[in-house]
């Protein structure tokens, strides 16, 4: 009798420390969390589903290496707000001036808009599958993301969009019910695959370019600032970080894996949009699994909708010095909340508008992602390294190897798209 209640004790204790330990580890979660699983947007989860229908598992491998990249790059944007106080716009105003600033934020305005385009795009093709028509979706989903930031505190909204966050589990449950080939994924994950193609390289620099998005960088920075992180927490912060990429790149990997064991396996190549992925999963893996899908692809355009345009504000008011931040009330920070209202506004009407080929702004902005990314790590290492910005907390030599590699294979990846765009069939 003794010997079971001990059991039971122990047990009990157990279960304690381990709630404890979730309980403190969802208390870290935050701007690292939140911004590395928006980054698994419409555009992202269309990539990944053309990967999987196209390629099946041959891409898997992209995510090992870009999971490293994308920590080391998401550290230093987190470790330079901590230690500055300043977000990325800020810095590249200050330390490389006027013009260099205007034309960075131009470029990433620009890419930024196609991307707002393409999360209510999302938006419209997710609840389409439910038979919701986007003249009442895409509006209604303005309407929420928009009351969400502008009426919400840091702390409210941070919290929601935590939450949020949590529904692209979804995509984990939904591959296990397409029952793929886990030795055939693992192996092509480690052994990596090089077919001379011209669509390979594409989606290569897609894959690439929608999960180290140059946005990415300036909202972390931005968010953890308005935070107010201090350096003696930052252990804390840089674990947010880390769980944020590792969980973004998890989520891929189970996106591309389900599309891979039902779209590829049955001969489904041509991919135009998330929602068809979603549709196409029905048949062949089972109408739960193709809900779940489809609730991920929502989930991920509602939470981007309201993430995109706040980060676009984020760069724009600070590169140009306005007063921004969700904290502060609409008289205080008037630039930066009509701005975050027009970029709904904009982004929205045109998934309204007839004959805009959203498929196309879709996919080329995730292109232009990973060509503009080399330009954005040249910033931030000019900055990061040095002593009289960040005093001791410089980048280390591995730090600064991975990014530069990163910046490299963006740069050669970039070269050879272009090659492939002006000499066809090459």
């Amino acid at each position: 009798m003794a010997r079971h209640a001990g059991a039971e004790v122990k047990r009990r204790s157990t279960f304690t420390a381990w709630r404890f330990r979730l309980a403190a580890i969802v208390a870290v979660l935050g701007p690292g969390f939140i911004t590395a699983n928006v980054d698994n947007d419409p555009g992202g989860i269309l990539i990944y589903s053309q990967a999987g229908a196209q390629w099946g598992h041959a891409l898997l491998w992209t995510l090992v290496p870009t999971t490293v990249a994308l920590i080391v790059v998401q550290e230093m944007a987190a470790r330079m707000g901590v230690v500055t106080g300043k977000g990325l716009s800020d810095l590249i105003r200050e330390e490389f001036g006027l013009r260099a600033t205007f034309v960075t934020l131009l470029l990433l305005g620009l890419a930024d808009m196609g991307n707002i385009a393409a999360e209510f795009a999302g938006i419209a093709s997710g609840l389409g599958i439910f038979g919701v028509s986007k003249y009442i979706c895409v509006p209604a989903g303005a309407l929420l993301v928009w009351a969400v930031i502008v009426r919400g505190s840091y702390k409210a909204v941070e919290k929601v969009l935590v939450l949020f966050s949590f529904v692209y589990f979804s995509y984990i449950v939904s591959a296990f019910f397409a029952h793929p080939n886990w030795r055939d994924a693992v192996k092509q994950t480690v052994l990596p695959q090089f077919p001379h193609s011209s669509a390979y390289l594409i989606l290569v620099i897609g894959l690439v370019g929608t999960t180290i998005t140059p946005w990415m960088q300036f909202y972390l920075q931005a968010s953890i600032v308005e935070k107010g992180i201090r350096i003696k927490d930052y252990a804390l912060t840089r674990l947010d970080v880390i769980i944020g990429c590792i969980m973004t790149d998890v989520v891929a990997f189970f996106i591309v894996v389900a599309c891979a064991a039902t779209l590829f396996v049955h001969g489904v190549h041509d991919i135009s949009d998330a929602a068809q992925a979603a549709t196409a999963l029905v048949p062949l893996a089972g109408r739960f699994a193709g809900a779940l899908f489809a609730v991920g692809l929502v989930n991920a355009a509602l939470l981007s909708a309201a993430i995109l345009p706040l980060a676009t504000a984020y760069n724009i008011c600070e590169g140009m010095g306005f007063e921004s931040g969700v904290e502060k009330s609409f008289g205080e920070a008037r630039e930066f909340y009509w701005l975050y209202t027009a970029l709904i506004a904009v982004g929205a009407g045109l998934v309204l508008m007839p004959h805009v080929p959203l498929i196309k702004l879709m996919l080329y902005s995730q292109v232009f992602n990973g060509v503009l990314l080399p330009f954005v790590l040249f910033y931030m290492l000019k900055l990061v390294n040095r002593h009289d910005i960040m005093g001791t907390h410089t980048n280390g030599k591995l730090g600064n190897m991975i990014a530069i590699a990163t910046a490299v294979i963006m740069v050669i990846l970039s070269a050879a798209f272009i090659v492939t765009q002006l000499i066809p069939g090459i």
